[in-house]
């Protein structure tokens, strides 16, 4: 289990142990050198890169340092552990290096490269800050006590395998520093840390912490194959964290609702208060974004595992390679339709136009979301202003939506266009926020226990829970985009998405 010392070389390291030392005699020269560079101001390291660069990689010489480590972690409460690695700099992927790495792109192309037992080169500092070279892996002979018994030829199968390694080491140094942070916001987040649901997420992302720590590095195929299943179990697990989350503004409403609860007083209601709450807003873009990215990430290589078998030459792991807007507006259009005629009885047209054949990379389940959302807050706008009841089907105003056509152009820019009666100025702010909807309590509760364990889907009412544009928002600035609504009210709404058609803009990483 790695651990932190503050301003060790990898030089200084090397020079006290000697390239022959073992055991406790090479522990007391790692305390020797943490002695020899503690005021030296320089930056720290972790210990698993210690043992990488400079530990000759027997079977006896990694027992002894893990029996260390190990020692030490376990001596650690929960808060020092968590502050141990929310101290470790988070590394920011961009769309075009999650496909690279997926590609084996990253690999080290390095020849005849011979390691020893249980091998893994972990990324350069340089390179690690930077999310270039996430980890080399080289076309490697392995020697005795390997996970590795792989053969390390050219062919599909091994390359596969380097790149499965390769990602799982990645995320084995990324996740746990991820999830660190978002404990300590739980932790710390003003009014909502004391509500039931967000404890309950809290224990969550700290079981996961807890899991992650303790795992053995994902070197070789069987430990891989191992840490596959424990990210996996991880995956599934925060797969309702997003419904909890919005259950515990539900719950922080309601107590403000019985006065369980007093704000600090600005002036104006308890419930404008509750809305404009900066601080709140502000941890909750924190936390959704950043879980966005804990998603990506471990979707991303769970996808890649099953590309093993089952292989798409259009996707890179969940990237769709050539993903097509049209297709995805499409898609979308007839999950809002069913949405609507679910809860009104019928549902306005929806008409597109623009480039049907443009193809960028892009992740469609990201996309999806967003444009369902644009969309049936579009339809239910148009049923709400023109009145459902009495009204023909064909007399409603269509929806618009446009795709942007130009392959030379910095975005892919597509407009969702309604004649729903607009937004009020004074409610414009508040479309944004996480704390505010205009949705019925019972409806709301309702919808959380219906939801309780997805993500988001179309078994959803079209007004809920408060946080489908917010949300929005998060996946498409998530990769360097973003979304804008421009409003008349008593006419209509125009809602525009930007994405980066070439994906090279790195994921925002919140502290």
């Amino acid at each position: 289990m790695p651990m932190t010392m503050p301003g060790i070389s990898l030089q200084k390291v090397a020079v006290a142990m000697g390239r022959r030392s073992y055991g406790h005699s090479r522990i007391r020269a790692l305390k020797q050198a943490a002695i020899m560079e503690s005021t030296g101001g320089r930056k720290s390291l972790d210990m698993e890169s210690i043992e990488f660069a400079a530990f000759p990689r027997t079977a006896f010489g990694r027992h002894s340092f893990r029996k260390f480590s190990s020692g030490v972690d376990q001596a650690e409460d929960l808060s020092t552990l968590v502050d141990r690695y929310a101290s470790r700099q988070q590394t920011s992927v961009s769309l075009q290096t999650l496909m690279r790495m997926g590609r084996g792109e990253l690999l080290h192309k390095t020849a005849n490269t011979t390691t020893t037992a249980n091998s893994d080169v972990p990324p350069n500092a340089h390179e690690k800050g930077r999310g270039e070279l996430l980890h080399k892996t080289a076309n490697t002979t392995t020697t005795a006590n390997s996970d590795t018994n792989t053969d390390t030829s050219n062919n599909d199968k091994a390359a596969t395998q380097q790149v499965l390694i390769q990602v799982a080491s990645f995320l084995y140094r990324e996740l746990p520093a991820r999830l660190a942070h978002r404990i300590q916001d739980l932790d710390h987040v003003p009014y909502m840390s004391n509500m039931p649901s967000v404890r309950n997420v809290r224990d969550t992302y700290v079981s996961s912490f807890r899991e992650l720590v303790s795992q053995p590095i994902p070197d070789g195929p069987n430990s891989e194959e191992q840490f596959a299943k424990l990210v996996e179990g991880i995956y599934d697990r925060h797969a309702g964290v997003l419904v909890s989350m919005a259950r515990g503004a539900f719950e922080l409403r309601a107590a403000l609702r019985k006065g369980e609860i007093t704000l600090n007083k600005r002036g104006g209601t308890k419930m404008t208060e509750f809305a404009e709450m900066e601080e709140l807003h502000d941890f909750l873009d924190r936390f959704y974004t950043s879980r966005i990215g804990i998603r990506v990430l471990i979707g991303q290589y769970l996808a890649l595992r099953r590309s093993r078998t089952d292989t798409d030459p259009d996707y890179v792991g969940i990237i769709g390679t050539y993903t097509n807007p049209y297709e995805i507006v499409t898609r979308a259009i007839d999950d809002a339709t069913f949405m609507c005629t679910r809860k009104y009885g019928d549902a306005p047209d929806v008409r597109i136009s623009g480039n049907a054949e443009l193809t960028f990379p892009y992740v469609p389940t990201h996309l999806h979301y967003i444009l369902l959302e644009l969309l049936k807050n579009s339809m239910r706008a148009t049923m709400d202003f023109h009145g459902p009841d009495g009204a023909d089907v064909d007399d409603l105003p269509p929806i618009e939506v446009v795709i942007s056509n130009g392959k030379e152009h910095e975005d892919v820019v597509i407009k969702v266009a309604d004649e729903g009666g607009g937004i009020p100025r004074s409610n414009m702010k508040k479309i944004w926020s996480y704390l505010f909807t205009t949705a019925d309590p019972a409806i709301q509760e309702g919808m959380i226990v219906l939801n309780e364990n997805v993500d988001h889907g179309i078994d959803s009412p079209l007004a809920g829970l408060g946080y489908g544009l917010p949300i929005s928002r998060s996946y498409a600035q998530y990769f360097g985009g973003d979304l804008s609504i421009m409003s008349m009210e008593g006419h209509g709404t125009d809602a525009f998405v930007h994405l980066v058609r070439l994906g090279n803009t790195r994921e925002p990483l919140p502290i």
